[in-house]
């Protein structure tokens, strides 16, 4: 099998499929012509829900954003009734902005005298709940659990005032539209009588008024409501870098540097330290913890990443604290190719399983690769991201963009997978067996400009003839001449049952659909 840009790799899932056609669907927040990308706008997180109704972003500034599927609610849910409608149905999802809400505050820790940003780091949904969005949300050392659901706002109505049974009354200036505004009684025959006198402007006559009434409560506008039901905190010293949701519905984990919690939903003041890398020597500590997710079938496991580039699966029946794992799944480098940015490059910045959990999809920073969860001999497919890179490690070393954390992810048939670049670009490459597809889109509104089909033939390919791969005629991505570090596409997300990417270009979210 060709791994991309024709690396060699084993067989993975059977049977190659067609390369898919991308095409622009929407985009959110995209900027005017000369308009600054604002520090708080920038997109830090994103993640689809399982039915794929549903998509929450986060922002550096704290907020999470949520959009909901459009097309589906406006014409009709079940096939019958859109054979039924007498105008076309748009053969792309789409969707439409939902309800926002501040999710994080800056804090100051002061035990250790650190800032803590708002930023949302990560985003993982909970099981729907009497029609309610339930998601998890977390900064640096803080996850909060959230509830979005639909409340009728309550209003209290105006006074109820006759004027034509109100006697004595010789003029009203009042406005009985806005609940605000200062009702004012002005009686001829009381403005000598200063013990009748409520107010300055306010007098009532001795038998008062028979149709002033007290104000009435009543049921308004329906409106999205976001409430934090729960506040996990003070449970981590470094940095949160990945939360996930674990598939009984009732626990989740989140990971730092050096530890991994296991939380219950339900209870926010206990959780429990489940792998902890802390050596008593500081002056020992080999590697950190990147990245951890729970398998999507099996409860009792789960999977992290180091900087080291190995995967570790851990299987939570064997013991309380998981210092020893169940398998360890990493590549062997040739002898004598070690260098200097080896360690730094073998860093794997996110871990993802397939919908099934055969498969785990890891990134590092030159390339993306695919395990299977029964073979820890090595990945069964390799896909070169960052080749053009090589020659610049020093350079990226200096501006400390190689340690960007690229994500990545999975189709739902598990056929494909997807990881970003810089300059705003993605790769969305093939995984199953005899598949040399390689697109390379740039997120905006005409993601294939300048893209040609080459021709490359694997060394050691598993289909006959030539296969096809797409690459970018442009300075940055095929010549590796030229890149533009600042603009980096770091989150993506693959929808769990259709071929709908979306992927967050600094404050911009695109949608591309095959």
């Amino acid at each position: 099998m060709n791994g991309g840009d024709g690396e060699d790799v084993a067989s993975t899932v059977a049977g190659p499929v067609a390369p898919l056609e991308w095409k622009f669907t929407q985009v959110f927040g995209e900027l005017a012509l000369g308009e600054e990308v604002q520090e708080v706008d920038v997109i830090t997180s994103l993640e689809f829900n399982k039915s794929g109704d549903h998509l929450a972003t986060g922002d550096r500034g704290g907020r999470v954003v949520l959009f909901e599927r459009a097309d589906r609610k406006e014409h009709g849910g079940n096939r019958r009734d859109l054979e039924t409608v007498d105008y076309s149905v748009s053969r792309y999802p789409e969707f439409r902005y939902k309800v926002e809400f501040q999710s994080h505050e800056p804090e100051f820790d002061n035990l250790r005298s650190l800032e803590i940003e708002e930023k949302v780091s990560n985003i993982q949904w909970c099981q729907t709940a009497n029609g309610a969005l339930i998601l998890l949300s977390s900064n640096e050392k803080t996850i909060k659990l959230w509830k979005v659901q639909e409340k009728r706002v309550k209003k209290i109505s105006n006074l109820n005032i006759d004027l034509s049974k109100a006697e004595g009354i010789v003029s009203v200036t009042s406005s009985s539209v806005s609940s605000s505004s200062e009702q004012h009684f002005t009686y001829g025959s009381f403005l000598d009588c200063p013990r009748n006198c409520l107010s300055d402007n306010l007098f009532i006559p001795p038998g008062g008024i028979p149709s002033l009434h007290l104000p009435v409560v009543k049921s308004g506008e329906t409106r999205l409501i976001a409430r934090s039901k729960r506040v996990y905190a003070k449970a981590h010293h470094y940095h949160i870098n990945s939360i996930s949701n674990n598939s009984d519905g009732e626990t989740f984990i989140s990971a730092d540097d050096l530890r991994i919690n296991l939380w219950n939903l339900e209870v926010n003041i206990q959780s429990f330290n489940i792998v902890d890398l802390k050596p008593v020597n500081m002056e020992d500590l080999t590697e950190v913890i990147t990245s951890a997710v729970f398998h999507p079938i099996h409860c009792n496991v789960l999977a992290y990443s180091s900087s080291r580039g190995s995967i570790r699966l851990i299987d939570l029946r064997q013991s309380a604290l998981c210092d020893s794992h169940s398998k360890i799944y990493e590549e062997q480098l040739a002898p004598g190719s070690r260098t200097f940015f080896t360690e730094i490059i073998a860093s794997i910045s996110d871990v993802k399983f397939a919908k099934d959990g055969r498969y785990m999809l890891s990134r590092d920073f030159m390339t993306l690769k695919l395990w299977d969860v029964n073979m820890d001999s090595g990945p069964v497919a390799t896909f070169k991201v960052h080749e053009h890179l090589r020659p610049k490690l020093c350079d990226l070393y200096e501006n400390e963009c190689i340690f960007d954390k690229f994500a990545c992810c999975l189709s739902g048939d598990g056929q494909r997978a997807v990881t970003g670049s810089y300059s705003n670009m993605f790769r969305v490459f093939g995984c199953a067996s005899g598949s040399a597809e390689a697109t390379t889109l740039e997120a905006n509104k005409n993601p294939m400009r300048r893209l040609v089909m080459t021709s490359a033939r694997s060394s050691r390919s598993l289909c006959s003839g030539f296969t096809h791969a797409v690459r970018l005629e442009r300075p940055g991505l095929g010549s590796g001449n030229s890149f533009d570090s600042t603009r980096k596409l770091l989150h993506l997300a693959w929808h769990p049952s259709e071929n709908l990417i979306a992927c967050a270009a600094a404050n911009s979210l695109y949608m591309y659909c095959a």
